[in-house]
């Protein structure tokens, strides 16, 4: 895979994918740092023409096993946005009036208008992922969902937002550094979550899931990323690439102004 995108009807395997390295980053994690740093900067600036322009929108998907760093990604990679401009939504599990409607009824509630940048912290592919691996729903409901996922992205992109999404792929003994920190700390208490450890025996099952969805669902218009992880600092940086150059490709412009006398003087 090309920068981790994953091609449309890619045949791979997730476990052969890898999780701790630096491959094409600027160098070590202060330079990566630096470069992060202007990368913030730059998705800024874009940000705010796209603001500016309102007739693009961008919605990027991020999914990962518990403790893989969701939070963290956004709380980096959008540091420098208005967040007038930016909506971050984090999809739980379900309520009654969302069950009372179809999977993705929440979902487009969600997505972002135009001029804007919306983040979905989980999001619809919880529906090819928890309920298969929990069978909350037969396996000829989730399977049909691969395609009504396709055909509600493309949707969005007719619609002038652009989809991007990203899998942040860790290895299971990170994970469990990381849950092990949590108790250790009584700072990180409240991180942990004694349900983790139930989801952390499904390991397998979920790492099966999420290749199967992966591969159905990167699409020209709505590619998938798999980002190594296990360094945090690397998959900020991963992260923010795809997203700065996403955005250089969208290109918003500031509009021109139309009714400003160009011999106007303010007293």
């Amino acid at each position: 895979m090309t920068n981790r995108k994953v091609p449309p009807g890619s045949d791979f395997s997730l476990a052969d994918l890898p999780t701790h390295t630096k491959e094409g980053a600027p160098g070590d994690k202060e330079e990566t740092g630096a470069a992060l740093d202007s990368l913030v900067e730059t998705i800024s600036s874009y940000q705010e023409r796209l603001w500016a322009e309102q007739e693009q929108s961008l919605l990027v998907v991020l999914q990962a096993m518990d403790t893989a760093g969701k939070d963290g990604t956004i709380r980096a990679v959008f540091s420098g946005v208005n967040p007038q401009g930016v909506h971050v939504t984090s999809f739980k599990t379900p309520t009654s009036p969302e069950l009372a409607h179809d999977f993705l009824w929440r979902i487009h509630q969600a997505t972002p208008a135009k001029g804007e940048i919306g983040v979905f912290n989980r999001s619809h592919y919880e529906d090819v992922l928890v309920v298969r691996v929990k069978n909350i729903v037969p396996e000829n409901v989730w399977r049909e969902r691969y395609e009504l996922i396709n055909n509600f992205e493309r949707q969005l992109t007719h619609g002038s937002t652009t989809v991007i999404k990203f899998f942040l792929h860790m290895s299971k003994e990170e994970q469990a550094e990381r849950l092990q920190a949590r108790l250790d700390d009584p700072t990180k208490h409240w991180k942990f979550n004694a349900g983790d450890l139930k989801e952390r025996a499904l390991w397998d099952d979920y790492q099966a899931a999420y290749q199967d969805a992966i591969a159905r669902t990167s699409t020209e218009t709505a590619p998938w990323y798999v980002i190594p992880s296990d360094r945090k600092w690397y998959r900020n940086w991963a992260v923010a690439k795809v997203i700065a150059e996403t955005l250089e490709k969208m290109d918003p412009q500031y509009p021109a102004a139309t009714d400003i006398d160009p011999n106007l003087e303010i007293v």
